[in-house]
């Protein structure tokens, strides 16, 4: 089963991958983490990746999609994953459709999780991160026990630098600018399942991933 995780930050898009992950049992991928992995082990696309980001430009397709596709290819991915954060234009869809074909497999579902964007503003500014064992909490959905500091390792919380209401509208907007045609380019396959995670209607994570589950044992 190859499911991809799509939704905007702020949506829990992590929560409900990682609920999957324990009841699916399939890897959790996120390409943030595949970045970091080979930038920190000091790949030649780590490499890549990092003089782009010095830079200030964005990693071309070509590094990312390289990347993706040897993590793929892992032994651990061998019955299927849940893959978050990838793809995030048309090009890397059909190029996730050429890595997939290679080894006759392809996606099975794609789960779109949606929230307001009031509300996607007002949990992005809660989050806190622990900056020595990089946890991340939410002030108001999953605070830790003894105020702002973290539960493992005692260290007080940070905000990180980019989590501003001015560069979060960016990026909102920059993502649905980016991810709508990719959305589309699924739903017209009949694969998307979309999942809407809301207080205001006292559906979480635990909720949608529970939907998603339950789905796939009766389709």
């Amino acid at each position: 089963m190859n499911i991809i995780m799509m939704g905007a930050q702020g949506t829990g898009k992590g929560t409900v991958a990682g609920l999957l992950k324990d009841s699916l049992n399939l890897p959790h991928i996120s390409t943030g983490d595949i970045f970091r992995k080979n930038i920190k082990e000091g790949t030649e696309l780590g490499k890549i990746a990092t003089q782009y980001a010095d830079e200030g430009k964005l990693v071309p397709d070509e590094v990312t999609n390289s990347m993706v596709k040897n993590r793929l290819n892992e032994e651990d991915c061998k019955n299927g994953f849940i893959l978050d954060g990838y793809p995030r234009n048309i090009a890397q869809a059909e190029e996730l459709d050429r890595i997939l074909n290679e080894k006759n497999e392809k996606v099975d579902l794609v789960v779109n999780l949606s929230t307001p964007t009031e509300e996607i503003i007002e949990r992005v500014m809660a989050r806190r991160e622990c900056p020595k064992c990089k946890r991340v909490y939410n002030m108001i959905l999953n605070k830790p026990k003894n105020g702002e500091i973290c539960d493992y390792c005692g260290v007080e919380l940070t905000k990180r630098k980019d989590d501003t209401e001015e560069k979060l509208q960016i990026r909102l907007d920059t993502f649905f600018k980016e991810t709508k045609p990719v959305i589309d380019f699924y739903t017209n396959r009949g694969l998307v399942r979309n999942e809407e995670v809301s207080v205001s209607i006292n559906r979480l994570g635990v909720d949608a991933a529970k939907s998603v589950v339950d789905f796939l044992k009766n389709d």
